[in-house]
């Protein structure tokens, strides 16, 4: 399994990439949950229709922190909507693969 801060690179360069599968493949196929929002998405369908609705963005990774099955990454986030930039957490969990099988995105 990857280090925490490699995770995260590749999270937020797989975020930003125009093939979306590269994105869903961070994702754990069974047991995944993103909450973000206010709202909750469970199962990698749900998580792939919220995909779609999240606009395109600037990731700027400030800090990594946690272990390798739980950490939290703080990003500024820019692009196109209310209230850009903002400071976002990001809190992973993972499972031995090294598959996200929870993501919170709070303030």
């Amino acid at each position: 399994m990857q280090d925490i801060q490699e995770f995260a690179e590749e999270y937020f360069a797989a975020a930003t990439d125009p093939d979306r599968e590269r994105y869903f493949a961070l994702f754990d196929d069974a047991v995944v949950v993103v909450h973000d929002d206010g709202r909750s998405h469970q199962g990698l369908p749900a998580v792939r229709r919220w995909r779609t609705e999240v606009p395109p963005v600037h990731y700027d990774l400030r800090a990594v922190t946690g272990t390798a099955t739980a950490c939290r990454a703080v990003a500024e986030i820019s692009g196109d909507f209310p209230g850009s930039p903002a400071t976002l957490r990001f809190t992973f969990e993972r499972n031995t693969s090294g598959r996200i099988t929870l993501l919170d995105i709070a303030p």
